[in-house]
């Protein structure tokens, strides 16, 4: 990067300004640390903030670290944009798209990877086998850092997997299932250890639930999770409210993140406003960012602290780990990779997530056969048209069917998917015929999870959730 404050920075778009600002402040740190003379520091921190004011002029915000610039659009050409019809944050998912939320500028408003064509035949290649269904039909589409990942792999370097879960309810739904299927199956090829973090402390935070209610809910969930085929031997679930008092190595990583990251950008990475609790939300993202680092685990990891982190997860989580991305290099720690998700849309259509508080939104992992077969008939949006005859002449619209979506995610045969959709397209094939292969889909298999669950005692949960040392060596 030239560090001559005459270089054109005009020419420069908000996403590449903020890029430089983050290189430079990097480069700042460095050049402190290792107590370079004065005059070059000074001349790096001159540059440092004239990339600052020409970020705040071409954007009217102040640079925040790990906060990529939002509005693009209306920053480039002051007009009003289409992504402003999309609202991603943790906790609220919202388009007026019937198509769902437009995936591709959510990767550049928040300024991550797209999984392309090279990257999965490369995972193919250091796999050895065909990539999951989720990478071939780009569920899973944005990532960071997977090829560090992969580098690490093809080097005989181990890494490790984290994901989560928060336990809002006692049951959960099918969208629930997605990253754990995904985590299951990269856990199988990679071989790799995994944690698994159920955020109670933050549900009884942001929910009305007492920390009792909570806690049974993450131990309920715990069995749901189990019941998906995971190890117990490669695998530890832990829930926050228990957890976290045990051990002295994740508090020890909260406490570094907490000192790391201020106020104003927790404000502006997740909206947190004066009223909120003190230590109480406002500190959360310290300790979601904790299990990206394996000395929280050091039962696990023999008290490493330099084995990366793969972290799948829904696309709305990514603001907890931007934040983490850039304090972890400020407390030693290496950055964390993560593999991002699209969102699994209600029954009702892609304009918000399924919502486990609205039982028509959603087909629950309890739910009978004739309630998956009533939900589906009944709520899930339909591509087709008026009439049959219309929609023999015209043909339905895959891009907004819930049934077809909901077949992108569970039907594993892409033939069989292709041939469903070219039929539903040409008219040939009518909502009812499409609805009915979904339900042929979904019952056999929630019905499979259900005798795997019961098969999860209580016995069995203490195993996943008790703190030791797994089937790797550190």
């Amino acid at each position: 990067m030239a560090d001559s404050p005459n270089c054109d920075l005009k020419s420069l778009s908000p996403l590449q300004l903020f890029e430089r600002v983050t290189e430079q402040g990097e480069k700042v740190r460095a050049l402190k640390a290792g107590k370079a003379p004065k005059e070059e520091i000074d001349a790096a921190v001159r540059m440092l903030l004239s990339l600052k004011l020409s970020y705040k002029t071409a954007t009217g915000q102040d640079y925040q670290a790990g906060l990529p610039p939002r509005d693009l659009a209306l920053i480039n050409n002051g007009m009003a944009k289409e992504e402003e019809e999309d609202f991603v944050d943790p906790w609220t998912v919202q388009t007026s798209n019937a198509k769902g939320v437009d995936y591709d500028k959510l990767i550049v408003r928040f300024g991550s990877s797209k999984i392309d064509t090279d990257l999965i035949n490369r995972i193919e290649r250091a796999i050895g086998q065909k990539p999951h269904r989720f990478l071939r039909r780009g569920i899973f589409f944005s990532h960071r850092d997977m090829d560090q990942i992969l580098d690490a792999y093809e080097n005989k370097k181990s890494f490790y997997l984290y994901t989560g879960r928060g336990p809002s309810s006692q049951a959960m739904h099918v969208g629930h299932l997605i990253p754990f299927i995904f985590t299951k199956w990269l856990q199988e090829v990679f071989d790799v250890p995994l944690v698994i973090q159920l955020t109670d402390d933050e549900k009884y935070l942001w929910k009305d639930l007492t920390t009792e209610k909570a806690y049974e809910y993450a131990r309920e969930n715990a069995k749901d999770i189990i019941a998906c085929g995971f190890d117990v031997n490669k695998t530890f679930i832990f829930s926050d409210l228990d957890y976290l008092g045990t051990s002295s190595g994740f508090y020890r990583n909260i406490v570094k993140v907490q000192k790391h990251v201020t106020f104003n950008q927790v404000k502006g990475i997740f909206g947190f406003t004066d009223s909120d609790c003190i230590a109480g939300k406002i500190s959360f993202p310290a300790i979601q960012a904790a299990p990206s680092f394996s000395s929280s685990f050091p039962q696990i990891f023999n008290g490493k602290e330099n084995i990366q982190c793969l972290i799948p997860c829904a696309i709305d989580q990514d603001p907890y780990f931007r934040m983490t991305r850039d304090v972890a290099p400020r407390i030693g720690q290496p950055k964390p990779a993560l593999l991002h998700s699209v969102f699994f849309p209600a029954l009702q259509g892609a304009q918000t997530k399924m919502s486990a508080s609205d039982p028509n939104s959603s087909i629950f992992l309890t739910d009978t056969p004739k309630q998956i077969k009533t939900k589906i008939n009944k709520h899930a949006f339909s591509g087709g048209r008026d009439t049959i005859e219309e929609h023999r002449k015209y043909g339905g619209n895959c891009d907004v069917d819930v049934s077809f979506m909901y077949l992108t995610f569970f039907l594993e045969d892409d033939d069989r998917l292709e041939q469903l959709k070219q039929a539903y397209t040409s008219g040939e094939l009518l909502t009812g015929e499409l609805k009915k292969v979904l339900i042929e889909t979904l019952q056999p298999l929630i019905a499979a999870h259900q005798e795997r669950r019961k098969q999860v005692t209580d016995e069995v949960v203490k195993q996943f959730m008790t703190p030791r040392k797994l089937a790797f060596e550190f």
